[in-house]
């Protein structure tokens, strides 16, 4: 099967309501790292649940419609597709416990042409029940390696999307290097991604990896972590929009080192892996309240 422009445009994706707890958010937290100071008192307030701080980037595990692209009828050829984008904008802070419901949908699907590939934009919209209020929109684009050209017989394409801008050339404002824990992926996996990938070294190894690697989502969670950190006095509240290209892998117990730049509102940032001196997040972009 090839990609069908209007079956996935009209994908008929479920509602996903979910109530999550204190617990919840302080298991995610220590999935991307806060606690690993207990004497720190900005680190100890997401792992604490007296006056509990929630990180913005919770969100993107919430009211996740689950991987969908496996489904048959997608046409999408999911063994070669990747994670690429991931863009996260919150209106609301998240409340230490709520009730929410998240609404996915396809927002965009480009062509990029036979043999390079097709992009699919999925924008999830994160709802609180009790009050109706938008808490957070999440984008994440995948890279379909095997779809492109499927235009070919007379199906749209969309306009690509706004690539993220680059960090600029002049030494970084701000470094922040946080570790990761060697288990840091069996902590995260329990907040709802649980591909065997990052646990099982069989199937790290089949995929091509040494040994099992993190979550691409837990690593962009470390980043927020170094920025809202960094720049943000760790005050969830001030950050409004957080975004990143994923570019390599890191195993967990590496360190993150996380080089930011300010400029006015906006903190332009990349990740690497101080151990292998890889840059793992690029084109980072953060804008603040």
């Amino acid at each position: 099967m090839t990609i069908s422009y209007h079956n996935l445009k009209n994908w008929p994706f479920e509602d996903i309501e979910q109530h999550y707890t204190a617990r919840d958010a302080i298991l995610y937290s220590l999935g991307v790292g806060y606690g690993s100071n207990p004497l720190d008192p900005d680190e100890r307030a997401f792992v604490y649940e007296k006056e509990l701080r929630v990180p913005p980037t919770f969100a993107v595990v919430l009211g996740y419609p689950g991987f969908w692209a496996r489904d048959p009828r997608s046409g999408i050829d999911w063994v070669r597709m990747l994670h690429g984008e991931q863009t996260l904008q919150i209106h609301k802070p998240l409340p230490p416990a709520a009730s929410v419901v998240g609404r996915s949908r396809v927002a965009r699907i480009v062509d990029k042409g036979p043999g390079k590939g097709a992009l699919v934009l999925i924008e999830r919209k994160v709802t609180d029940m009790a009050t109706g209020e938008l808490l957070a929109t999440v984008e994440q684009l995948n890279f379909c390696r095997g779809d492109g050209g499927y235009s070919a017989t007379g199906d749209p394409s969309d306009e690509a999307p706004t690539s993220p801008p680059p960090v600029p050339e002049r030494t970084p404002d701000a470094v922040c290097d946080l570790p990761t824990r060697p288990e840091i992926a069996h902590i995260y996996r329990l907040s709802g991604d649980d591909n065997p990938l990052h646990v099982d070294p069989d199937v790290a190894r089949s995929a091509g990896f040494e040994r099992p690697i993190l979550h691409g989502l837990a690593t962009w969670g470390v980043a927020a972590h170094a920025v809202l950190k960094t720049t943000c006095g760790s005050d969830p509240a001030r950050l409004a929009l957080f975004r990143a290209r994923f570019t390599a892998p890191v195993y967990p117990g590496e360190t993150i080192r996380t080089e930011m730049w300010r400029e006015n509102s906006y903190v332009r940032f990349r990740s690497s892996v101080i151990e292998r001196s890889v840059v793992v997040l690029n084109n980072g972009f953060a804008e603040l309240r």
